[in-house]
């Protein structure tokens, strides 16, 4: 059943798709109501996960290149530098990333 107080999937248009390239291929962030992570997995990319909400720090990624949006405020996990979590956040622009 749908949750009538959801917020509808919102696709970007083709003419600004965000380009994540990952160790060697690129995946197109297709829709911005997605995290990141959700994005790698519909693109079958195999990242470590538990919490889904920044609190255990298991989808830690690094961050090559670019920037991203923490779009629900910082995430409590320890976050070194360089690293992102992928459950917790948006592209901004294109990102290069790596998979831990």
């Amino acid at each position: 059943m749908k949750d009538a107080n959801a917020s509808p999937s919102i696709p970007c248009s083709d003419d600004n798709l965000i380009k994540i390239s990952v160790e060697g291929s690129t995946v197109h962030y297709k829709n911005n109501e997605q995290t990141l992570l959700e994005c790698l997995e519909g693109e079958n990319h195999e990242i470590h996960y538990h919490c889904r909400d920044g609190y255990c720090g298991a989808c830690r990624i690094t961050l090559n290149s670019g920037d991203i949006d923490y779009f629900k405020g910082e995430p409590l996990a320890y976050v070194g530098e360089g690293e992102i979590l992928a459950c917790y956040c948006k592209p901004k622009g294109d990102i290069d990333i790596t998979l831990l």
